[in-house]
């Protein structure tokens, strides 16, 4: 049977059988209360020794909330304190990093303050130790380094951290390639709604990597990263709207979303929307339109852009017609090794347009171009050899490269193979 402790009352641990409470510690050595607590004799045992007993229970009890409460207030004064300190150390840091606050920029400086706030746990300083150490600011560039203060700043949700370990990851920087990883650490930053980590994940989910692969959830991570302005992203979803991949085809929005990015500069939405201007996708036909934007990326030196806006001048759409500066756009791309205007620039050489004759010169920029396998200028170095054209006759060499471009379904290609059986 269970008996109410006559101190505490707590009915947990007094029994007929014990004399000592578990909860107050009450003795009752000879079951005193328990013989006279219903008699009426018992009321003077009750008030001369159960009464003290419990208010130096209560007391005690009070006391040790109390101590309890104290040694709370101590701990949050210490922390307090430790993260005032952190906090000031990382101010410090950035100061000496970024020259502010009348310090003079010294990455050594920045480095030995950020380390003293990161030992604290300062997760921002953390951070940008990382990033000392990748780029070697104020100290040696150490990936591995640069990895591991990354992960701690990561571990205690430090977005643009965890964003930082998954591109490390994904390019095996610091630590080993890992696409598995990589992705974790893309998605923890990306649902704290970073938006390079949303396009970072909407990419491996695109590529299939460390993700099976998933157009559709592709782009809504890049369009989560698109609304916030990421060009990327933008560009992108606008190339999966074109596509109609992981989103039903839809050239309008296409439109909309290679504007967006190429407002901001970017050179592949701008040469993008040049070509929906002049194919009148997703919006009406207008050559003056396309120009401009192919110009806008091909002054950033996109080498598809410069060819294009160099074959409007050769024809005149969209602009005034300028075979000098079509060269000079051809020139430019070809130049950086695109096979199209390398054929482009051999046949404004070829036939003397906007530049002087010049066959040696046509031949040997329709041979970039043939090695690329690049089938018009294939058949063109084919005729060039076939003929003795800017280059010594040779028959072998004509069948050659007619042959290549008949493997590609040139058809002038096989008349002029035909010729010479």
């Amino acid at each position: 049977m269970d008996l109410a402790c006559p101190v505490c009352e707590c009915g947990e641990s007094c029994t007929a059988t014990t004399t000592e409470c578990g909860n107050c510690g009450y003795t009752d050595p000879m079951g005193i209360a328990r013989e006279y607590a219903t008699l009426e004799e018992g009321q003077h045992y009750l008030e001369t020794i159960i009464k003290p007993h419990r208010r130096e229970w209560e007391f005690r009890k009070r006391e040790a909330e109390l101590l309890e409460l104290i040694a709370q207030k101590d701990k949050i004064i210490e922390e307090f304190q430790k993260n005032h300190n952190a906090n000031e150390y990382f101010q410090k840091g950035e100061n000496y990093r970024f020259g502010k606050d009348g310090v003079t920029q010294d990455y050594i400086q920045a480095v030995e303050w950020y380390r003293k706030a990161a030992e604290q746990g300062h997760s921002g300083a953390q951070y940008m130790l990382g990033n000392m150490y990748y780029f070697g600011e104020g100290v040696s560039e150490n990936l591995a380094e640069a990895a591991e203060w990354y992960r701690k700043a990561a571990e205690q949700g430090h977005s643009m951290a965890q964003y930082y370990l998954g591109n490390m990851y994904y390019l095996g920087e610091g630590v080993s390639e890992n696409f598995t990883k990589a992705v974790e650490w893309y998605r923890k930053a990306a649902e704290q709604g970073r938006s390079e980590a949303q396009y970072g994940l909407g990419s491996r989910y695109y590529l299939g990597e460390g993700v099976s692969e998933n157009l559709t959830e592709a782009a809504e991570w890049y369009r989560k990263a698109a609304e916030q302005g990421h060009s990327r992203a933008q560009f992108n979803l606008g190339v999966m709207y074109n596509n109609g991949e992981g989103v039903s085809k839809n050239l309008t929005m296409a439109v909309e979303w290679y504007r967006k990015a190429a407002e901001q500069g970017h050179s592949w939405a701008q040469f993008n929307l040049g070509i929906m201007y002049h194919n009148g996708e997703g919006v009406s036909k207008n050559l003056t339109e396309a120009a401009e934007w192919y110009r806008k990326a091909a002054e950033q030196g996109d080498s598809d852009a410069q060819n294009s806006l160099g074959i409007m001048y050769e024809n005149g759409e969209g602009v005034s017609k300028s075979l000098v500066m079509a060269v000079e756009l051809y020139r430019k791309a070809a130049e950086q090794g695109l096979s199209h205007a390398q054929h482009n620039l051999g046949d404004m050489y070829y036939y003397g347009k906007g530049v002087s004759k010049n066959l040696s010169e046509a031949a040997e920029w329709f041979r970039k171009a043939a090695e690329q396998g690049y089938s018009e200028a294939q058949y063109w170095l084919g005729y060039m050899y076939h003929y003795g054209k800017g280059v010594s006759k040779n028959l072998t060499e004509a069948a050659k490269w007619y042959r290549k471009a008949v493997e590609q379904g040139h058809s002038g290609a096989q008349k002029e193979l035909k010729k010479l059986k």
